[in-house]
């Protein structure tokens, strides 16, 4: 008996130390927002997938309609006593252009805005923070107009989305190119 609930005991301790986290990210192109997470310590996973619509399990056709209300999101697993929340959100605001409503760079349409998807009013207050921030920053003229909205589902993507920079290395870098993501960030960010 004294084993039994010795294990019980080392158990209960290791789930309750757990600080596996998620934050889910809609910055356009999803295949432009898996590299920089991934690259990050205690970053567990990023997956590509669709958040914030109305159809249950949206294909990649259905969500770029544009008729299914889903934006491209990324979800990221983190170990949260490695990296926090914060830290995402300032990796996120370095990917995107927060001034542009109609879509990121050369994707247009809703399902390619950027978006903060909260999941608790801990995380809604830091996104909020980040954004008054990045406002008061003075590295943009414009207004910021990413939206911090409450989650409400997750769709993982096709699996040829999930690590395309990866699996397709030339038209990866030719596509993130040609999207004028990168000459605009680093104008931004130097």
């Amino acid at each position: 008996m004294k084993k039994i609930i010795s294990i019980l005991f080392f158990m209960i301790s290791i789930f309750s130390f757990a600080t596996e986290r998620e934050a889910y990210f809609a910055g356009g192109c999803f295949w432009c927002m898996e590299p920089p997470f991934e690259k990050l310590s205690g970053v567990i996973s990023v997956t590509s997938g669709y958040s914030g619509g109305h159809v249950e399990n949206p294909s990649y056709k259905s969500v770029s309609s544009g008729k299914t209300g889903h934006r491209e999101t990324v979800k990221i697993v983190y170990d949260d006593s490695v990296i926090d929340y914060p830290d995402l959100l300032d990796v996120f605001w370095r990917q995107i252009d927060p001034t542009d409503s109609e879509g990121q760079f050369v994707d247009r349409g809703f399902e390619y805005s950027s978006a903060i998807f909260y999941i608790d009013e801990t995380q809604k207050s830091h996104a909020l923070t980040s954004i008054k921030n990045l406002e008061n920053s003075g590295k943009f003229e414009k207004k910021i107009v990413t939206e911090v909205v409450k989650f409400k589902n997750f769709y993982p993507a096709e699996e040829y989305h999930q690590d395309y920079y990866k699996k397709n290395k030339i038209r990866y870098k030719y596509y993130r190119y040609h999207s004028g993501r990168d000459q605009f960030l680093n104008s931004i960010w130097k």
